[in-house]
């Protein structure tokens, strides 16, 4: 089970991870090493699958974003079709969706040109694809991996 000072610890660690252990510890109002020992107990019960930094994607040169929805040819490519989807580096994400049996993938390329070559080259080249479709972001108002972490489900 999962107490109020565990999310209010999970708030301030997704708005930064970063943060250092004695911030954390006086912002919830317990000591340092009680702090890291909830910490370490949320990342061994599965709340904290890990921690990353946000680059921006602009300095790399991929500040296209596009979402491709990739169809299959038969449903029991599902497996191996995501697999191989998941594997580009390129793709950020890859969610099989409902209703056309169809992934949806998002990739940050540097520009038109780049991603048209991964589309034709890389994706619709796997076996099981039957065809792609594209949309391109024009501006992105939020991008985020945050979980809203006001409550949590009872188990």
């Amino acid at each position: 089970m999962i107490d109020d000072i565990s999310l209010r610890i999970l708030k301030i660690l997704q708005q930064k991870a970063r943060i250092p252990n004695v911030e954390v510890a006086r912002q919830v109002g317990m000591a340092p090493s009680a702090v890291l020992e909830r910490i370490r107990k949320l990342e061994k019960q599965g709340f904290i699958d890990g921690y990353e930094v946000r680059l921006n994607p602009k300095r790399f040169a991929k500040s296209l974003v596009a979402f491709v929805s990739v169809k299959l040819k038969k449903l029991d490519a599902e497996i191996k079709v995501g697999q191989t989807l998941s594997r580009l580096p390129d793709v950020q994400e890859v969610h099989y969706v409902a209703g056309e049996d169809a992934f949806l993938v998002k990739i940050r390329a540097a520009d038109t040109e780049a991603l048209s070559r991964l589309i034709r080259d890389k994706i619709a080249s796997i076996a099981g694809v039957r065809s792609t479709q594209t949309a391109i972001a024009l501006a992105t108002y939020k991008e985020t991996a945050r979980i809203p972490v006001d409550k949590i489900e009872k188990e």
